[in-house]
């Protein structure tokens, strides 16, 4: 893209994501509420930058395509291009957002080589972690920071977060601690997402990406589990808005 200046949008289940480069250089970044009705807000936040190229990806892609005239890019090649862009070294992205969770092996020159997808349910993702904080009567930082000080966790056998949700709130009712539930509970996400990520098993840097990578309990719980180092980005929200602008 040389010196030329554009913009990537990741119009997300959850939120949305809009980065503005100049020669490869993030000059503005932004993540807000999705909303039933995206577009006023994104024609908004965008205003400021009319007139340059927009890369769309995310669950809206096809919206801002018909909408603004954005070129779509796959979340898979956005998320995979935003890592490489952040960290060069990186061969595996682990992305939990909110509604799904995709673990991708990255090429060396910032392509994907292969990818896992989990996104037939909201079980393990950044969704199932907000029903099972207020559950817990947490917001979703204390639900964190009560996690990491559990001396153990207590199992929590339902993926799906209705059944998971039931289950939760009948363990408090017989006096279950909930802190050992909290942690329980982000084990369980760990656990889900692990079978994806032994299937890309491959050298390299790891990259946690995504809204339930700000969750610094889960980046913790996911090195031990595959015991290897796992780096989570200054701002892991945006790699694949960033991954969108960059892409030809």
């Amino acid at each position: 893209m040389a010196d030329e200046s554009r913009v990537g949008v990741d119009l997300g289940s959850r939120t949305t994501k809009i980065v503005v480069l100049k020669s490869e250089a993030i000059v503005h970044a932004d993540v807000f509420d999705t909303t039933p009705d995206p577009l006023p807000a994104i024609r908004e936040k965008l205003a400021p930058w009319a007139g340059l190229p927009i890369r769309a990806t995310g669950y809206g892609r096809r919206m801002l395509e018909q909408e603004l005239g954005a070129r779509v890019i796959t979340e898979i090649k956005a998320c995979a291009r935003g890592a490489h862009h952040i960290r060069p070294a990186c061969r595996l992205v682990i992305d939990i957002g909110g509604q799904d969770a995709k673990v991708i092996r990255v090429r060396p020159d910032g392509g994907f080589e292969d990818f896992e997808l989990n996104d037939r349910c909201s079980a393990g993702t950044g969704r199932f972690l907000e029903v099972m904080a207020r559950a817990l009567g947490y917001t979703l930082d204390e639900f964190c920071r009560e996690a990491m000080q559990a001396d153990r966790a207590v199992t929590v056998s339902s993926m799906c977060t209705v059944f998971a949700e039931s289950e939760v709130v009948a363990l408090i009712a017989r006096g279950e601690d909930r802190r050992r539930l909290a942690l329980g509970l982000y084990q369980s996400i760990v656990d889900r997402v692990h079978p994806l990520v032994a299937r890309l098993e491959t050298e390299g840097e790891v990259i946690f990406c995504g809204g339930v990578a700000r969750s610094r309990c889960v980046a913790s719980l996911l090195g031990r589990k595959i015991k290897r180092e796992v780096v989570v980005p200054p701002y892991p929200q945006i790699l694949s808005a960033l991954g969108a602008a960059l892409t030809d």
